[in-house]
């Protein structure tokens, strides 16, 4: 149950939860039962009912066990409701379609006032990483999966968990060199830093200023363009140092090729 001082920082606003439970009133209870266990939310069942409706009731009693201000439960609910509307959209079909488009439209405006919005099934914070959906596209069409869970997790959480998504941005540095360098059958070492890393990933795709000849048409401007991509990596680790979270670290297996299915596994999150 939040308490006043959570309910300040609340990133799910007691609107959107009527909504939501609202929604649930149309459906049963084997319904609401699944969609927050599949969420892992919990029940309190001592939790006192304070309507007629064994709906409403049953939702507040998963409500009672989450805190709206706590990243990992926003992320339950987000999910919950995600679903909720992807159900509404495959109902329209067999009911009253402009009932749940008058239904679905308050539930989008409430959450939108909460500052997430709806892309691909997920909702995820208004305004995300942009660049990270091109990334996601490339990391497809080069079927390399494990990029594709780590530019999910930078788009999921730029907003909600800043960290997080400084840490597995380092994360996806790395990945990127390691599967280059593991592409043309060079070895990494287990101690290298990450500017160690992208020193020997740049050097083999002849991205140094030193591989520029001086004949080249905008020479020095190219050299600068190539320099300032190490400063940006410098930067990542030192940021990724005073705030981010650390991933547990992820060896190219051996063999690997990009375009492949033998992606490393995903770690779990810190």
């Amino acid at each position: 149950m939040t308490t006043p001082s959570q309910q300040q920082t609340d990133l799910i606003s007691p609107s959107t939860r009527r909504h939501l439970q609202e929604y649930f009133v149309g459906t049963s209870l084997r319904v609401i039962e699944a969609a927050f266990e599949d969420a892992g939310v919990k029940r309190d069942e001592d939790f006192p009912a304070t309507d007629g409706s064994v709906r409403r009731n049953l939702v507040r009693q998963y409500y009672a066990t989450m805190n709206f201000a706590d990243i990992g439960d926003v992320r339950k609910f987000l999910r919950i409701y995600a679903e909720a509307l992807d159900d509404l959209a495959k109902s329209r079909v067999a009911f009253n379609a402009d009932d749940i488009d008058r239904t679905t439209s308050r539930m989008i405006e409430s959450i939108q006032r909460d500052g997430f919005e709806l892309k691909n099934g997920k909702l995820v914070p208004i305004g995300g990483v942009a660049a990270a959906t091109s990334l996601k596209e490339v990391a497809s069409k080069i079927d390399a999966p494990y990029l594709h869970q780590q530019i999910e997790r930078i788009e999921e959480q730029a907003d909600i968990d800043p960290r997080l998504a400084i840490g597995t941005s380092k994360e996806l540095v790395e990945t990127v060199c390691k599967a280059i360098l593991a592409d043309r059958g060079i070895a990494t070492d287990r101690k290298w830093e990450l500017m160690d890393l992208v020193k020997r990933t740049r050097e083999e795709l002849k991205l140094v200023p030193d591989a520029v000849p001086d004949s080249a048409k905008a020479a020095d401007t190219i050299r600068k363009l190539l320099s300032n991509l190490a400063t940006i990596t410098q930067s990542l680790a030192e940021l990724r140092n005073s705030y981010g979270i650390g991933m547990v670290p992820t060896d190219v297996p051996p063999g690997y090729r990009l375009g492949t299915r033998d992606s490393p596994p995903a770690p779990p999150a810190s």
